[in-house]
């Protein structure tokens, strides 16, 4: 037999709801219920990144961090990005065994970092963010094939709009001519807090 679901006005009675019963987060109180500013910083000199042409791979450029302790170096490893027409990027990974599943294919989760990793890669080839303090609002994504390890994964990104905060993107992620996933994603771009001089 079915187990039957409380409705939403029980789970509220059985729910702890903050510090304050029915209160919820104080937290999100205190600045009118928006969400914190995550992508406001000071900005210094560096973007954090190195993108430079790569003699290995003629035509594409380096993307990595600067402090490779960090998430892109250690999990998903080398990568590489080019411009790709215009509106149009393409970053590249190598998967390897540490980027697999059960199954002997890319792991899932492997792809969807590199989905959001290609979306800045993206948007610095299009000269539109400096990478770093930018966030990932939303990512939609279809997984349309298994990918395969050692082989190149590439991510084709196109831009489909740019407000003066927002940046939509769309792309696909591609193992020559097999599509492993399709994806839609919305970043915001970075706040620079200016500084008054004394």
């Amino acid at each position: 037999p079915a187990l039957p679901l409380p409705h939403d006005h029980e789970l509220l009675k059985r729910l702890p709801q903050g510090v304050v019963a029915r209160q919820g987060n104080r937290r999100s109180q205190e600045n009118g219920g928006r969400a914190p500013d995550l992508s406001s910083v000071t900005q210094g000199n560096q973007t954090g990144f190195i993108s430079e042409p790569d003699p290995e791979n003629p035509g594409w450029f380096t993307w990595k961090l600067l402090d490779d302790r960090r998430y892109n170096s250690q999990v998903l490893g080398k990568m590489l990005v080019r411009p790709d027409g215009e509106g149009r990027a393409r970053l590249r990974m190598f998967p390897t065994m540490r980027h697999s599943n059960l199954g002997n294919n890319v792991h899932g989760g492997t792809t969807l970092g590199f989905i959001d990793v290609a979306l800045f890669g993206a948007a610095r080839m299009f000269g539109l963010i400096e990478a770093g303090t930018a966030v990932t609002l939303d990512l939609s994504t279809q997984f349309l094939g298994a990918g395969a390890v050692d082989i190149p994964l590439d991510a084709e990104v196109e831009m489909l709009r740019e407000t003066k905060r927002l940046l939509f993107l769309r792309g696909l992620v591609v193992q020559g001519d097999n599509r492993i996933a399709a994806f839609a994603g919305t970043i915001r771009k970075p706040t620079i807090r200016q500084t008054a001089a004394r």
